[in-house]
C-alpha cells in the first residue's frame, strides 16, 4: 500500500512537472521571440535613424552653400552699386536693399521650417534614448559650435 502511494505521488508529482513545463515553455519562447524581435526592430530603427540624421545634415549643408553663393551675388550686386555712375546708383540700390528683403523673407520661411523638422527628429532620439542623440551628426555639429561659440567668447573677454 504504501508503495503504491508513493508511486501515486510520483506519478504526480511527474505530470505536474511536466504540465508546468508545457505551460511555461510556450511563455518563455514567446518573451523570448518579442525580445529578440524588439532588440531587432531597435536595431533597425537606429539604422533608420542614423539615416534621417544624414539626410538632415546634407540638407542642412546644401542650405549652407545656397546660402553661401547668394551672399555671394549679394556682394557683387554691392559692389556694382558702390562703382555705379551716380546717376545709377539709386536703381541698383534699390535692387540691393530688395534682394536683401527677398532672401531675408525665404530665409525665415525656411529656418522656420528647418526648426519644426530639428524639433520631432530631437524628439524622435528622445524616445530612443540619450545614446541615439550622442550618435546624430547634427547634435555633434551643434555641439561643435557651441564649443567654438564658448571660445570666441573666452578670447574677447579676455
Amino acid at each position: 500500500m504504501k508503495r503504491q502511494t508513493h508511486n501515486h505521488l510520483l506519478l504526480r508529482s511527474s505530470l505536474v512537472l511536466v504540465l508546468a513545463l508545457t505551460i511555461c515553455s510556450p511563455v518563455q519562447s514567446q518573451a523570448a521571440e518579442h525580445k529578440h524581435t524588439e532588440s531587432k526592430s531597435k536595431m533597425m530603427s537606429e539604422g533608420k535613424m542614423m539615416e534621417r540624421c544624414k539626410t538632415m545634415m546634407d540638407k542642412k549643408k546644401k542650405m549652407m552653400a545656397e546660402m553661401k553663393a547668394k551672399d555671394a551675388k549679394l556682394t557683387e550686386k554691392v559692389a556694382k552699386m558702390n562703382n555705379a555712375a551716380e546717376d545709377k546708383k539709386v536703381d541698383l540700390m534699390a535692387e540691393v536693399v530688395t534682394t536683401m528683403a527677398e532672401q531675408r523673407v525665404a530665409m525665415n520661411k525656411r529656418k522656420a521650417k528647418m526648426g519644426e523638422k530639428m524639433t520631432k527628429h530631437m524628439m524622435e532620439h528622445m524616445k530612443m534614448g540619450k545614446e541615439s542623440m550622442d550618435h546624430c551628426p547634427m547634435m555633434k555639429d551643434m555641439d561643435e559650435k557651441s564649443a567654438d561659440a564658448t571660445e570666441g567668447n573666452q578670447t574677447e573677454n579676455e
